[in-house]
């Protein structure tokens, strides 16, 4: 079975926070951040982080960590190039990945 990983950009619906994460499942991963939305225990929650901008694909896990933690290092204007190299418009992909919003047992926290 080939395993693949994905690290992603999310942002806040008006677009002035980034957030850099890696997943095995990223239609799951990005209900779990909508989820998540407003609470302050994560900063993705804090920020409202979950409208994917850039993913990239990975056979190996380990790749895909690395290349997270590069990015995260990385200033802001070099994210936004590395997004505008794929999204130059930075129109948000859930929708591409999948049914946006989440299903409607995932519309509301619990």
């Amino acid at each position: 079975m080939e395993f693949s990983a994905k690290h992603y950009i999310l942002t806040n619906p008006t677009k002035t926070v980034l957030y850099i994460g890696v997943t095995n499942n990223l239609p799951q991963r990005i209900t779990e951040h909508y989820l998540n939305r407003g609470l302050q225990a994560t900063f993705a929650g804090r920020y409202n982080c979950f409208n994917l901008l850039y993913f990239e694909t990975f056979n190996n896990p380990t790749d895909a960590i690395a290349r997270e933690k590069e990015i995260k290092g990385w200033a802001r204007k070099k994210k936004e190039i590395l997004i505008e190299s794929e999204n130059p418009d930075w129109k948000f992909l859930n929708s591409e990945i999948m049914g946006w919003p989440p299903h409607k047992d995932a519309a509301t926290r619990s």
